[in-house]
């Protein structure tokens, strides 16, 4: 039987209840580093937390089931799974990326796998006509890594356009799911190889965690990473896996009430003199409506938009109250962001302007607050 999302959130596809069989209705935290065996090839299936632990199997089953994998896995931060992930590749091998990635994935790219002789290309690949893209797609090319929407941008990328190209081309097609998060998108099923999740966001949902996924429906690359996350040792830990198990649960609770959050600030801030611009897939005049509404069943809580004055920007940033200037996203509380000094600090400056991140561009990660309240505390500072 196939379970519907919201259910999927609570259970998985239904397998593996407590393996202890004491009918917990929260699976329990297996707090231990090791597995006691009872002979030589005798192993209850478990021998060492850092290659499998049960509560750390059970996220990665509600993940996987989420996400319409064949495979989940569980690390530490986003960071450690895109790490792991680099991991695939060897020197000399080339990965087209588009241009607007979050900045801590570019820092990575730019300063680690670089080193590590990985090669890398840069284009927008939320354009309509792909043929520049194609055109950097060589012998060496193994891979491409998008995301979409874009950070901070919230450019809108056709996933199964760009499968269609990687498939003729034999190119791995990644893609970072942080924004919309499985309840709202699914790019396995769009014809995606990998998909990355920041768990510290919707997944884990309450900012008090901090996770990462890779998601794949090819045995073959989940062979590849489960010996990658044994050897390098990133795997989640097992109190950490219980708070994603349990912040899943209200995922799509939460993404609900905060898209329609989103959809609110939206309105009000279009409406605002002071607000220049507003990004959010949702507005039909967004270049990436339509196909936002093709492979997504929503557009998400993310709002990205630009006043009129950096002095008015960081009027914003000082006075917020009830809405925090901090970093990350997709918890239960509204999050201002300031990329160019936060999310995308260590991105050259010329990168930052041709994708349009300036100092007057603040990223909202919308909760679950009453909105009213949200738009008067904006409305105060606006106002003052």
């Amino acid at each position: 039987m196939e379970y519907g999302i919201s259910t999927k959130c609570l259970y998985g596809n239904g397998e593996g209840s407590s393996t202890d069989k004491s009918g917990a209705i929260s699976f329990p935290i297996y707090q231990t580093a090791t597995f006691a065996h009872k002979g030589i090839g005798e192993s209850t299936g478990y021998d060492y937390s850092r290659l499998q632990n049960p509560t750390r199997e059970q996220l990665e089953k509600v993940v996987s089931s989420l996400e319409h994998g064949m495979d989940a896995l569980a690390f530490s931060s986003g960071m450690a799974a895109i790490t792991a992930m680099m991991e695939l590749f060897q020197p000399g091998d080339h990965i087209i990326t588009d241009c607007d990635l979050y900045g801590g994935s570019i820092r990575l790219f730019d300063n680690i796998s670089k080193k590590n002789g990985i090669l890398f290309s840069s284009v927008d690949c939320s354009a309509g006509d792909l043929r520049e893209f194609e055109k950097l797609v060589g012998e060496n090319t193994k891979a491409i890594f998008i995301e979409t929407p874009t950070n901070p941008m919230m450019n809108v990328i056709d996933i199964e356009k760009l499968a269609e190209i990687a498939k003729k081309n034999h190119l791995l097609l990644i893609v970072d799911n942080t924004f919309l998060s499985p309840y709202f998108q699914n790019p396995l099923t769009l014809g995606a190889d990998l998909v990355v999740h920041s768990g510290t966001k919707y997944l884990g949902g309450h900012n008090d965690t901090m996770a990462g996924f890779l998601v794949t429906s090819s045995a073959e690359i989940a062979g590849r990473l489960r010996f990658i996350i044994k050897t390098v040792g990133s795997g989640l830990a097992p109190f950490d896996s219980w708070l994603l198990l349990r912040g899943i649960k209200t995922l799509a609770i939460r993404m609900e009430r905060g898209e329609v959050n989103a959809r609110r600030m939206v309105e009000w801030l279009r409406r605002e003199k002071k607000v220049t611009k507003v990004y959010y897939p949702g507005i039909p005049d967004h270049p990436g409506h339509e196909v936002c509404k093709k492979q997504a069943r929503g557009f998400g809580c993310m709002v990205t938009f630009e006043v009129e004055t950096k002095e008015l920007a960081h009027r914003i940033l000082k006075d917020v109250k009830l809405i925090h200037f901090a970093e990350s996203l997709g918890g239960v509380e509204t999050l201002v962001t300031y990329p160019i000094t936060q999310t995308h600090a260590d991105v050259p400056r010329e990168i930052l302007a041709a994708n349009g991140v300036t100092d007057r561009i603040l990223r909202l990660s919308v909760g679950i607050e009453d909105t009213e309240d949200l738009i008067e505390e904006l409305e105060r500072i606006f106002y003052v």
